[in-house]
């Protein structure tokens, strides 16, 4: 199979969605791998990386999309570059699509085979191909949100691990899941008070907690514990998720005069559409505003920060599926593969994933070989 790698185009976009190494792996079972020149300079992988391992550099976006039948990318096509596909190819990335009609609307007109990292599942319901950037997510959600409660950046001059006779700042993380484990796990080592709500009360919350029983506490994320402990909070970590879906809005508009003027907002789930009600997608060279006295920042990509360990963490993750499909062409893997099977959110023209169709109101079409 020709597989193609085209350069991000997303503002602030470092990523690639392949490394060296996986291109080596590729090639050597079989493949052609051509990627866009430059594509991975930014984080250090010159075309050169790339050429020695087998690969082939092309110069243009256009010429990937005409030439590879497997398409591979770190975010969402553009626009343009949505137009570029076509029936006869696959695409494998993060789509989101439940947060962008648009982008729904062109995968759809292209007739491509898209399938997303978000949706992929494993054996235990787990998403494998999410995992390694909510870890990233979460754990930038803290720094992120620390450096925005400077008083030079607008906060409310807070420092998260207080100082001798000082408090502990507050910080309060809606979603126990890996972002929100993640989070947690920076801010207790960065001296906050951490209070996790979540859904329901895990083992793994449990077992978490006492290990640290003076900083954490754990509760359920309803919506009078959420306004109990906005009053406190002093950096709110957004982590919900449900795979494939809007995020719900947990934080209302009017609820942020609950909070104190200065406090920062960190929405991990806005590639969702946010956790809430005030998000809007912002980027890495302007990640904040203010709404009512609270900052927001709600970066759709976050990762992309960090681009050269967010790659190798990608890279480690989608490598074995990205194998699977070229071994096999992408209907065969699929049909074999209950969680390929759920990771199809596009297919000829159609809506394939349930959660998808329901918050797009489209036609859900099951897929059937």
């Amino acid at each position: 199979m020709i597989i193609g790698i085209p350069k991000e185009i997303k503002i602030h976009e470092y990523r690639v969605g392949l490394t060296p190494h996986g291109a080596k792996l590729l090639v050597e079972a079989g493949h052609q791998v051509i990627i866009e020149t430059l594509a991975g300079d930014a984080i250090g992988f010159s075309d050169q990386n790339y050429q020695v391992v087998g690969a082939n550099i092309v110069k243009s976006a256009k010429a990937i999309f005409n030439q590879a039948e497997m398409i591979i990318k770190v975010k969402e096509p553009q626009p343009k570059e949505c137009k570029l596909l076509n029936k006869n190819q696959i695409l494998f990335t993060y789509l989101h699509l439940a947060a962008d009609p648009k982008q729904t609307e062109l995968l759809l007109e292209s007739g491509a085979t898209c399938i997303a990292y978000e949706t992929i599942t494993d054996d235990n319901g787990r998403l494998p191909l999410l995992q390694p950037m909510s870890e990233i997510a979460g754990r930038m959600s803290i720094q992120s949100g620390a450096h925005h409660l400077e008083k030079t950046q607008g906060g409310s001059g807070v420092l998260l691990s207080g100082a001798t006779g000082v408090d502990l700042a507050q910080v309060l993380v809606l979603g126990g899941g890996v972002v929100g484990m993640n989070a947690a796990k920076v801010a207790l080592g960065m001296g906050a008070d951490v209070t996790i709500l979540n859904r329901s009360i895990s083992e793994r919350l449990v077992k978490f907690q006492k290990k640290h029983p003076l900083q954490l506490s754990i509760g359920l994320s309803t919506q009078a514990n959420i306004e109990q402990h906005l009053s406190s909070a002093d950096l709110v970590i957004g982590a919900v998720l449900v795979a494939g879906a809007s995020a719900p809005k947990l934080i209302t508009r009017d609820m942020l005069k609950l909070m104190k003027k200065g406090s920062v907002l960190v929405d991990v789930s806005i590639d969702q559409g946010g956790c809430f009600e005030t998000s809007i997608v912002t980027t890495h060279d302007k990640p904040t505003y203010v709404v009512d006295g609270i900052i927001h920042y709600c970066v759709g990509n976050m990762p992309g920060a960090v681009a050269q360990t967010a790659t190798l963490a990608l890279t480690n993750a989608t490598l074995p599926y990205v194998i699977e499909l070229a071994n096999r062409g992408a209907q065969q893997a699929i049909f074999d593969n209950s969680n390929l099977l759920n990771g199809l959110n596009i297919f000829q023209g159609k809506v394939t994933h349930q959660a998808v169709a329901e918050s797009l109101d489209y036609q859900y079409s099951p897929v059937s070989f």
